[in-house]
């Protein structure tokens, strides 16, 4: 039996960065509304990004 995961590894690592950011939005209420509002352009930019990835991959 010879199977190749290699495929889907990189889609696997995306969907764990995502779940990351997603986690890392939840948290933001937590945060001053300064650090709130200097994380999070950059954690919408960052999740943008990997759903590009993820939409490149599945093509």
């Amino acid at each position: 039996m010879d199977m190749n995961f290699e495929m889907l590894y990189p889609r696997h690592d995306l969907l764990v960065a995502l779940g990351q950011i997603e986690m890392a939005m939840e948290g933001l209420g937590e945060r001053d509304e300064s650090e709130r509002s200097s994380l999070q352009p950059r954690l919408e930019s960052r999740m943008s990004a990997l759903l590009e990835a993820l939409r490149d991959l599945s093509v």
